[in-house]
């Protein structure tokens, strides 16, 4: 039977070998990226949509002789992906996202500290290492001249339109080799030449299609072994393409890397996943990963560290559906609508109205106000960071000395009491509970108290300094704001000033103060569950030298995500003088210049908001 004529398919099920599409099932801490291409969200791979050689393409802004596209058409399958091309003295040069480089032709980086070169690993000759590929940065990507790769390679690649083809030369599949280690299972794929591969993670599987066919003989012959590890292994083969799936543990996390003299690809089961990185990734922002060891334990740790001191870098809020409050969106959408560079998930939220449930202040305006003395970090424009536990008080007063105590400001934590809202939140309020009475205040005066029904009732906030009051079952207290009555507030903030600061978001708990470990959740109102949980976690810190990190943790080494404690520990090892948890668990997610770095992207919730970090030209 011979696999490589024509389109037919033949798929082997070996109760555990799969193609060269590898399937493995994986757990929340698997660093595979997701790939990206601004500025629409995208899917990695698109086969019912058609090459569009004729569609226009795209100049930069910011680099009048640079033209990109968003198609990249690999051995003919359609991928959204950003790449570039530009002229010069010695003819066109073309350029890939490090995104589309790393999940469509599986490039790993190398460790850098220019740049304006990225040193890579991909069937590497130790004698004959390949040159550092030229960055060409045009925010908020970063792209990798592929030009003298694709000649030393073979590759055909041809822009048409907004489609770069991109034509790799055949390969085969000679060989594939299964082994125990003492941590584990191997299985080695055996190549004629180096060739591209993409790994998709799903729930239960991992897929690995390499572009290299694969000869019936072979399938044959192989054997494979089902272990306590490996439950499934799968080969498929169509044309020139191979397509191996693997099924093993979801807590188990594959490490996959290549070799030369043979050529190798080599998939690790059950080994420590996390490749040592620390790249320059732009002025004033670096890409760092590392195994960090906790007592008995390592944990896999991704972060960006950031100069907010840096000319040209600035940290915001980023709300998904701005300037609307509510709405949610996966970070990889988010961050992609706003154009950031790198980006963090932020605070917590709920998931049913998508309403925010801590502070968030962008610019000046407390888009949602604090709650329960969480802790929250507050910046300024010139980098000045404060982290802390917060909160603000304000009170209602009557001209006859009445003092009326207020919950929260502009927040969707909903309790019984008194609410106030104002233009920060929206244009618009809509009722968090049932028989809310609706009091609005303008200049200092009751001018309107009307009542609500259902929750879901939308009325208009005033502008200006005028507001909404909200009574949540608290009708004796709302007889006394009738209209015509005047008001003023009194507000008091738990750390003087801060409220100075244009820019927050809340989390919680807070885990470092002045080097210290602080972890409090009983003071900030966490729940006995939520302390003792063991999860995948997001924070952030900062290092004595006043950069910030942007902290992404997930699955230890044979187990779970770290508890909050060991969180507050893992960022003291970092160097963070301060440090403040975020969501965690599946909004957990760290991004950088067009993908995700810590997760598949199928595994990643939608959040609320996010940290952003902006890169200009």
């Amino acid at each position: 039977m011979n696999l490589n004529q024509g389109q037919s398919r033949q798929t082997f099920s070996l109760k555990g070998l799969g193609t060269t599409i590898l399937v493995i099932g994986l757990g929340i801490g698997t660093a595979l990226p997701a790939l990206a291409v601004p500025p629409k969200p995208p899917s990695l791979e698109q086969p019912p949509s058609a090459p569009t050689p004729n569609a226009p393409m795209l100049r930069s802004q910011t680099n009048p002789s640079w033209i990109q596209g968003r198609q990249i058409l690999l051995n003919g399958r359609t991928f959204n992906a950003a790449w570039g091309q530009w002229q010069t003295s010695t003819g066109n040069r073309i350029a890939l996202s490090e995104g589309a480089l790393m999940q469509l032709i599986g490039l790993r980086f190398l460790s850098t500290e220019n740049l304006g070169q990225q040193p890579i690993d991909w069937f590497v000759d130790p004698q004959r290492p390949p040159a550092p590929l030229p960055v060409q940065r045009i925010p908020p990507v970063r792209y990798l001249d592929i030009t003298a790769l694709a000649n030393q390679w073979g590759w055909q690649v041809q822009a048409k339109g907004e489609v770069l083809e991109l034509k790799t030369p055949s390969a085969a599949l000679v060989n594939l080799r299964q082994g125990q280690q003492p941590w584990g299972e191997r299985l080695v794929v055996d190549l004629d030449r180096p060739t591209p591969y993409q790994v998709d993670a799903q729930s239960q599987e991992l897929l690995i299609t390499l572009e290299a066919k694969t000869d019936a003989a072979l399938i044959q012959r192989f054997k494979p072994t089902t272990t306590g590890i490996i439950k499934s292994l799968k080969l498929e083969s169509m044309g020139d393409r191979t397509t191996l799936r693997l099924g093993v543990p979801i807590t188990q996390r594959p490490s996959l890397f290549t070799l030369s003299n043979p050529n190798r690809l080599v998939i690790d089961i059950g080994a420590f996943p996390l490749q040592p990185l620390d790249i320059a990734w732009g002025k004033g922002l670096r890409w760092r990963q590392q195994a960090l060891t906790l007592g008995t334990t390592r944990f896999p740790v991704i972060a960006l560290e950031i100069d907010p001191k840096q000319t040209g870098v600035r940290l915001l809020p980023v709300l998904p559906n701005f300037p609307t409050i509510a709405g949610t969106a996966s970070l990889l959408q988010t961050a992609q609508q706003s154009q950031v560079s790198g980006a963090i998930n932020g605070g917590f939220f709920n998931r049913l109205n998508q309403l925010p449930l801590g502070a968030i202040r962008l610019n000046g305006q407390w888009r949602s106000g604090p709650i329960l003395n969480r802790g929250v970090v507050a910046w300024t424009e010139q980098g000045q960071f404060r982290f802390d536990r917060y909160s603000l008080k304000e009170t209602a007063i009557l001209a006859n000395g009445q003092r009326f105590p207020l919950t929260y400001f502009n927040s969707a934590y909903v309790q019984a009491g008194i609410a106030r809202y104002n233009a920060e939140w929206g244009s618009t309020y809509t009722t968090l509970s049932d028989n809310e009475i609706l009091v609005t205040v303008q200049n200092n005066q009751v001018t309107e108290q009307k009542n609500a029904g259902k929750a879901g009732e939308t009325v208009a906030i005033p502008t200006g300094s005028a507001y909404l009051l909200v009574f949540r079952s608290n009708r004796t207290a709302a007889n006394q704001f009738t209209p015509g009555t005047a008001v003023q507030l009194d507000r008091v903030e738990s750390i003087p000033g801060l409220e100075a600061y244009p820019h927050m978001v809340g989390g919680g708990p807070l885990l470092v103060k002045n080097r210290q470990v602080v972890l409090d959740p009983a003071a900030e109102q966490f729940s006995v569950a939520f302390a003792q949980e063991r999860a995948a976690r997001s924070a952030i810190g900062q290092l004595p030298d006043g950069k910030i990190l942007l902290v992404s943790v997930h699955n230890r080494e044979g187990g779970s995500g770290p508890s909050l404690g060991e969180m507050a520990s893992i960022m003291q090892q970092l160097g963070a003088v301060d440090a403040l948890n975020l969501d965690g668990g599946s909004s957990t997610t760290l991004y950088l210049g067009g993908q995700i770095l810590d997760r598949p992207p199928r595994s990643s919730a939608r959040v609320h908001e996010a940290i952003g970090v902006f890169l200009q030209p």
